[in-house]
């Protein structure tokens, strides 16, 4: 985590400083708000302010409100004076450390206010094979695009990639293409020079130039106009890019990985994607499969849910009774790891017994979740879960691995638009290989997808 420290660096809070570090922090230090701005404005970017209550913070957070820049801030000052700690937290502080400092308060105020400890936690199957492959690109200098569903935790994906990557030690940065306006997005990504347009007041490193060296999520690329598609484009070829107003161009050297919870191939045929900028990114997929395709997964999530939970609001960890986790098993859980994530939050609030019950898991309307079907009925999603899979499972009796062979090849090369070079990345086999059995496929008289296409021909 990325810590800029605003004030003075004197006694108590050069302490708090070297506390931080010794917690992984990676810390920054300015003297006031105007070069805490400047600092975030040039691409010294930071997860985390930690301020002195003495400065004005209502001003600092307004000043970086201004150039869009959102990070949290959390106070700190000596004696903790009631009335500064509360003007702090009313001027927008989300926490106030007092100094001298503890370590397990600097500790705990780290991991609440940034939250970039987020673990993947699974068991089932279908999730460890998403998780193989990505252990497997990782090291790679390959874009890579996260495909699933809203709330399957696509961005816990990426940021485990990240980790797993060469890049480890270099930023992180993350962009939300669906929530920055289509008139802002090209500033935020690739900054701007002074002037450039009405309120560019100075210089703005983008968030191109912030990851140079680490990785660039764009979350939910789908949501990115065309003519901004175009120029991203560019940019992961020819690794350079200009900022809005710029005359020359700005090498960078990052890593990118996208998302999105939409089928980009569907957007390609609908023209709102560009075919080539699906390719660029396309490199490996990995497709997260929603919580209903992965059951062994949600108590696991439960379980930890409960335990984060309950450090994080003092209260005692209780475990799930069985009827609660027949009940969580048999959701459908329509939002995915986001929406048990808050429903577990809910449930350790509300516990009052020995156990987590199943009247303290609740929908967010407040509602409890529905009483699980009855062991074999047809109604249960764990009994839906188990049909599945015994169907899946008889489809495979009577195939030879040569027929099963040919179904993962053509699949996979369907999959990815008949682009070779993409598919045999995916199934780790050379391209030869994997074109002289599209030869014999095609020689049989099997419908073989074109190159560079979703469409089959023979």
């Amino acid at each position: 985590m990325r810590l800029l420290v605003v004030g003075r660096l004197s006694g108590q809070l050069a302490v708090a400083v070297k506390m931080a570090m010794s917690h992984g922090a990676k810390v920054a230090h300015v003297e006031t708000e105007a070069q805490a701005t400047d600092s975030l404005r040039r691409g010294q970017g930071a997860d985390l302010l930690m301020v002195d209550y003495d400065l004005d913070i209502k001003a600092l957070i307004a000043a970086n409100e201004a150039e869009r820049i959102h990070v949290p801030v959390v106070a700190c000052g000596v004696g903790a004076d009631p009335q500064k700690a509360g003007d702090a937290i009313r001027a927008g502080a989300k926490e106030f450390i007092p100094l001298p400092p503890e370590a397990d308060l600097i500790a705990a105020v780290l991991a609440a206010v940034a939250d970039d400890n987020r673990p993947l936690v699974t068991k089932d199957p279908s999730m460890l094979a998403v998780l193989g492959l990505a252990d497997q690109v990782a090291a790679s200098e390959a874009s890579i695009l996260i495909t699933g569903e809203s709330g399957v935790g696509k961005e816990v994906m990426a940021r485990y990639v990240h980790m797993k990557s060469r890049r480890a030690d270099k930023p992180f940065i993350s962009v939300n293409c669906a929530a920055i306006p289509e008139n802002l997005l090209e500033s935020e990504l690739f900054g701007h020079e002074k002037g450039a347009f009405t309120g560019a007041v100075a210089r703005r490193v983008g968030k191109f130039e912030e990851a140079d060296g680490g990785t660039l999520l764009l979350d939910e690329i789908s949501e990115m106009d065309a003519r901004l598609q175009a120029k991203l484009l560019r940019a992961l070829q020819e690794r350079v890019i200009d900022r809005v107003g710029g005359s020359k161009p700005v090498p960078v050297n990052i890593r990118v990985i996208a998302t999105s919870n939409r089928d980009l191939a569907q957007a390609v045929r609908e023209q709102t994607f560009r075919e080539d900028l699906l390719y660029r990114l396309n490199v490996v997929n990995l497709r997260l499969p929603s919580l209903r395709e992965r059951p062994q997964d949600v108590l696991v999530l439960c379980e930890h849910f409960v335990k984060k939970y309950a450090k994080a609001n003092g209260v005692p960890e209780r475990p799930l009774s069985e009827e609660a986790k027949r009940r969580l098993v048999s959701h459908s859980w329509p939002g995915n790891v986001r929406e048990l994530e808050n429903a577990m939050h809910r449930a350790v609030l509300l516990a009052t017994g020995a156990e987590i019950d199943e009247n303290a898991v609740r929908l967010p309307d407040g509602q409890p979740l529905a009483a699980a079907s009855a062991p074999g009925g047809a109604g249960g999603y764990a009994a839906q879960a188990a049909q599945a899979a015994d169907a899946a499972a008889r489809a495979f009796v009577g195939q030879t691995v040569a027929q099963m062979e040919q179904a993962l090849i053509l699949e996979t090369l369907g999959h990815c638009l008949g682009n070779r070079t993409h598919a045999a990345n995916i199934l780790g086999i050379s391209i030869r290989t994997l074109r002289n059995k599209l030869h014999e496929y095609s020689a049989a008289g099997l419908n073989v997808p074109a190159p560079q296409s979703g469409m089959s021909a023979a």
